[in-house]
């Protein structure tokens, strides 16, 4: 071997060794912007991601829930279990399983997510269902719901038809007791 095959080679492993070193940097580089992007990832946006899948849930004061997430919306979801539905309040849930690697950013939301929960909560009271409110302290009360307010829910509940006002702070769920569609 020549000179100039050694002084190429030379070159060629010198390239290549800049090859490596500029390929590990833009990995540590899109790593890094990776992870950045992530953090502006929402819970919400994960689930919306998942309408239409079989999800696990975990509820403060329900437990575990297990239905098909049909609507998530602003700070409310609704998924069907068997007979029931469930509307759940977002800051409620704790965990959640079975979603989608995927997240729908909230711009990309159509403008029905912007209903909120207690407009989910009027769609009950309309339907003249009874139903079961959660609470996070895992108290329940059950009964038909009446009116719906800014920040609370009315329900009439037991046979004395007492009314019971439940803080939209407090709930963790309203479960339906019938299979009718809530949302």
């Amino acid at each position: 071997m020549g000179w100039e095959d050694e002084l190429f080679a030379l070159f060629d492993d010198l390239e290549g060794q800049a090859g490596a070193l500029y390929a590990a940097e833009r990995d540590l580089e899109v790593a890094d912007r990776s992870r950045a992007e992530y953090q502006q990832v929402t819970l919400a946006g994960r689930l919306m991601a998942s309408v239409g899948r079989t999800v696990t849930l975990g509820v403060l004061g329900v437990g575990t829930v297990t239905g098909t997430l049909e609507r998530v919306a602003d700070g409310w979801l609704l998924a069907a279990s068997g007979d029931h539905d469930w509307v759940v309040a977002l800051p409620a849930v704790t965990t959640a399983s079975d979603v989608s690697e995927r997240s729908v950013p909230e711009i990309a939301w159509s403008p029905l997510t912007r209903l909120s929960l207690a407009s989910a909560l009027r769609r009950i009271a309309e339907a003249g269902e009874p139903c079961l409110l959660h609470l996070r302290d895992g108290s329940r009360h059950e009964g038909l719901l009446r009116r719906v307010g800014a920040d609370f829910c009315e329900l009439v509940a037991g046979e004395g038809r007492r009314t019971v006002l439940v803080s939209f702070a407090a709930l963790a769920a309203a479960q339906s007791q019938s299979a009718s569609r809530a949302g």
